[in-house]
């Protein structure tokens, strides 16, 4: 025990092994959805020949590498964060990517993204360019997350929806709260909320049990049953639906692994079409996990006076496998999952966290069943409450310094209003030089930011761009 301590850093970090466990089951169950939603993403499109991918196949693949890079995380970097398929990304390779091509050659493109970022990172330029980001831009990046990471949990818990029209989000259904799985994220989030107030030890967790719990409950007296389907129940549980599954047993079905093919993708679509497929996907992963890693420490206090958390060359290098590892297994992109953030609020400071989190997506290759007991709307309370926790470092910007103050608005604001992380940080990057610029004070900007503000060019004028080469 003593040179486990002394390899995780569980004491120096003033941590303990109870709560590196409870912190690894809070992060668990608030991403094992990936499990369940990234097979309906990926089959839900059809590549270049017409082909689909199955369902079990990806499920299982999913949770295979999900859980290897998570358990390698901890064991290499010794970080509290966790690692799956990329919400997002696997919506561009689905989507964008895949229907230009074959599933493989699509594959393909994310396994040479991932290697380009591990060649990046040890060369030490992908470390240079995060430390050339100001500490307050950082900081700005975490509580942007912070509200993204709320607003993901308003969401997927059917509290907020999107609309056409005007306004293009409102409460609930119509701007009433109509679901039984509405108010059960509800009673979750005051439940989960009163007990951070006192201060309860495993707050959180018990917040995501307990409003488990309450769905059952109120699944077995009301029988709401899921959302959608052939009568187009719109008051139903988000995905997963709270009710004891009929096995708890599956074959896993790993065929997907190593269905990729690096060169067909150039023959297929193109040279210039591939190398932007291959930019676009390799900018996201970049910045993505940059802000996350940074939100992550900032939220355990693991930051030192540069904003920076402990081994982060190592943090990104194993992220830039895992992104080569999702595109090996037919899973799309591996990336950071910000919902990390929920074990480290639970008391995770260190990668036996990611020991815990990993085996269970182990476990959940042969019981897949286990990950669809717990619902969105129980899990989204948690994301919320995390996304609180996270808002508060707002206070350490100085908002009167309009050369920071600007660029960390556009950061944190973007990344919830355009869903995604990338955008913020692109938003910040750019803002942040063009003040600098403008008021003259060029030498004041690191000139690894020009450059990573002139990729965000490209990478915001990219549907242009794409429009003349397709």
């Amino acid at each position: 025990m003593d040179r486990f301590d002394r390899f995780f850093e569980i004491s120096a970090r003033g941590s303990t092994v109870t709560r590196e466990i409870r912190g690894g089951l809070a992060t668990f169950f608030t991403m094992a959805y990936i499990v369940v939603l990234n097979p309906l993403i990926l089959a839900g499109a059809t590549d270049g020949d017409g082909a689909k991918l199955a369902i079990p196949a990806i499920a299982a693949a999913t949770a295979l590498v999900a859980g290897v890079m998570t358990i390698l995380m901890g064991v290499v970097a010794r970080f509290p964060l966790a690692l799956a398929a990329g919400l997002g990304v696997n919506a561009l390779v689905a989507y964008e990517i895949a229907p230009q091509m074959t599933w493989a050659d699509a594959m393909g493109l994310v396994v040479i993204e991932g290697v380009i970022i591990a060649i990046l990172v040890l060369t030490g330029l992908r470390t240079a360019v995060f430390r050339s980001v100001p500490t307050q831009l950082k900081t700005a990046i975490g509580v942007g997350i912070g509200l993204f990471l709320a607003l993901i949990g308003f969401v997927d818990a059917g509290f907020v929806h999107g609309a056409a029209g005007a306004p293009p989000v409102s409460l609930g259904l119509g701007g009433v709260l109509l679901t039984w799985p509405s108010l059960v994220f509800v009673v979750g989030m005051l439940g989960t909320l009163l007990l951070v107030v006192r201060k309860v030890k495993g707050a959180i967790l018990i917040g995501i049990l307990g409003t488990t719990v309450l769905a059952f409950i109120v699944e077995a007296i009301a029988n709401v049953g899921p959302a959608g389907g052939p009568n187009g129940n719109s008051h139903g549980w988000s995905l997963n639906v709270p009710e004891w599954p009929s096995s708890w047993d599956a074959s896993p079905d790993l065929s997907l692994l190593g269905n990729f093919d690096v060169l067909g993708s150039w023959d297929r679509a193109g040279v210039l079409v591939a190398l932007m497929f291959v930019f676009t996907l390799l900018l996201t992963d970049f910045f993505d996990t940059m802000g996350t890693m940074v939100a992550v420490g900032q939220e355990g206090n693991m930051l030192d006076d540069k904003g920076q958390p402990p081994r982060t060359k190592e943090i990104l290098f194993v992220d830039s496998v895992a992104a080569a590892a999702g595109g090996a297994a037919s899973v799309s992109s591996n990336t950071s999952y910000i919902e990390s953030a929920a074990g480290v609020a639970e008391g995770a400071r260190t990668g036996v966290a990611n020991l815990v989190t990993g085996a269970l997506f182990l476990v959940a290759i042969f019981a897949a069943p286990l990950v669809e007991v717990v619902p969105f709307e129980a899990a989204s309370a948690a994301l919320v409450i995390v996304g609180f926790l996270m808002m508060t470092a707002v206070r350490t910007i100085d908002w009167t310094d309009y050369e920071i103050a600007i660029p960390a608005f556009l950061t944190i604001v973007l990344m919830p209003f355009t869903y995604s992380i990338s955008n913020g940080i692109g938003a910040g990057v750019i803002s942040y030089v063009l003040v600098k610029l403008v008021k003259g004070k060029a030498r004041e900007v690191h000139p690894l930011l020009y450059a990573v503000a002139g990729l965000f060019v490209l990478y915001f004028m990219r549907g242009p761009i794409e429009t003349l080469l397709f």
